[in-house]
């Protein structure tokens, strides 16, 4: 008798299983149907390391901001508890200075130290500044060209500064810029547009700001144009002091400065979306594996030291997800996930990532009294996933990538879609 009963509760666990194994095929079927695109998911249980449901887990899919899961864990694998801001030697009464693709100086979406500032304003030294070690086009393989004018795509920089970005405001008499360097840059149309807008010179910072009907928003946040010689203005009006030029190569003698906690830029990346802190990260990877700022250099030495044992070869090429030409699979992106997880603790690790119901870019989703999707959002039009650790009702921890290709319907169809299934995974699981 207590062999049958063991059997019949056997019985009762594979059932339940395969039960839940039909609802989740049928529920995705019928996504697919209803929104005619394409869906990838898999549900893997990492205490157990097995795959509990793969829905087309071996196709490739664009992932847009979902690329940055793999910025974030070539940072923690290559970078320290601090970010590296600068590389510098003192060369009798000269400081020369390289960058190390840092954003935190003086982006006001960091809560920043003040400590690369002082370094420079304080030093008695004469400044220089190297390039020499940048080798990287300023916009990603695969970008929207047309972007370039939007604050979600600003240029990729070996030192960047405000976010390399400036502030526009529009005021009774004209315009006001922070930093003030770009106020001569704006001129006014003759012709005006349904909505005012201001468009900048995609080879220069000189603005054109077109009137129109609507005078709302009244501010905006403008990528400038980067150059080495825009750069040392900026330094010098900032630090009250001049920066030079110079072009010198990285010596063997040289030191580092520190600047900020490297989870305080994870966070933005991971919870925000910032395209920004993404791209610089993958620079600063790129200098500590080569000594040099190039994101392909990054990447290919990222794979061939850290991801050959994924299941499907990424097809890797920015930092942030803005390219088209990322492509993944959703089993490669839960073994990530799961690499990931074995590097931090999980405390750290859900502190890092959005949170269902309470931050990040999944604030608005997944409510409940207690948060049980931790993760990474990716958004491009016509595509979103979502994918990182759920918490079910049960206490099971499980990894899971949802991704969604080419539909065409709203995307918060898609959105509520995959909310109610994964609440169903929750309750089930």
């Amino acid at each position: 008798m207590r062999i049958n009963h063991w059997f019949f509760i056997f019985i009762l666990i594979v059932a339940g299983a395969c039960s839940s194994s039909r609802s989740l095929r049928q529920q995705l079927t019928q996504a697919e149907k209803d929104f005619n695109d394409h869906i990838g998911f898999v549900l893997y249980d990492p205490e157990h390391r097995k795959t509990l449901y793969d829905f087309q887990g071996d196709r490739y899919f664009t992932p847009a901001s979902n690329t940055k899961i793999f910025t974030f864990f070539s940072a923690l694998k290559v970078l320290g508890d601090s970010i590296p801001a600068l590389r510098y030697v003192q060369q009798n009464d000269s400081l020369i200075f390289w960058g190390t693709g840092d954003p935190s100086f003086l982006y006001g979406n960091v809560v920043n130290t003040g400590k690369v500032l002082r370094f420079l304003r304080d030093s008695p030294s004469r400044l220089f500044f190297s390039a020499s070690n940048f080798s990287a086009e300023h916009f990603g393989p695969g970008w929207a060209w047309g972007d370039y004018n939007y604050s979600y795509q600003v240029e990729r920089t070996p030192f960047p500064i405000y976010g390399n970005r400036f502030h526009l405001r529009k005021a009774q008499q004209g315009f006001v810029t922070t930093p003030s360097l770009f106020n001569a840059e704006i001129s006014v149309s003759s012709l005006s547009r349904e909505n005012h807008e201001v468009i900048r010179d995609i080879r220069s910072n000189a603005l054109t700001y077109f009137p129109g009907g609507n005078s709302i928003p009244d501010e905006w946040e403008i990528p400038f144009h980067y150059t080495d010689e825009l750069l040392v203005k900026l330094l010098s009006d900032t630090l009250k002091k001049e920066v030079r030029l110079i072009s010198f190569k990285p010596v063997p003698q040289k030191k580092t400065l520190y600047s900020v906690a490297a989870d305080s830029l994870y966070k933005i990346m991971m919870q925000q979306s910032d395209n920004f802190i993404a791209e610089q990260l993958l620079l600063l990877c790129a200098g500590v594996l080569s000594d040099t700022l190039n994101p392909e250099t990054g990447i290919r030495e990222v794979k061939k030291k850290f991801l050959t044992d994924l299941p499907d070869p990424p097809g890797w090429v920015d930092g942030s997800g803005l390219s088209r030409y990322n492509l993944f699979t959703p089993r490669s992106i839960v073994r990530l996930w799961e690499k990931i997880d074995s590097l931090i603790p999980r405390e750290r690790l859900f502190g890092i990532l959005a949170v269902g119901g309470v931050s990040g870019t999944l604030k608005n989703y997944y409510k409940a009294k207690k948060p049980f999707v931790f993760g990474k959002t990716g958004t491009l039009r016509s595509s979103y996933a979502l994918s990182g650790f759920l918490v079910a009702k049960s206490g099971r921890v499980l990894i899971f990538s949802w991704m969604n290709n080419n539909f065409a319907t709203n995307m918060g169809n898609v959105r509520g879609r995959m909310e109610k299934v994964l609440t169903s995974i929750y309750e089930k699981y």
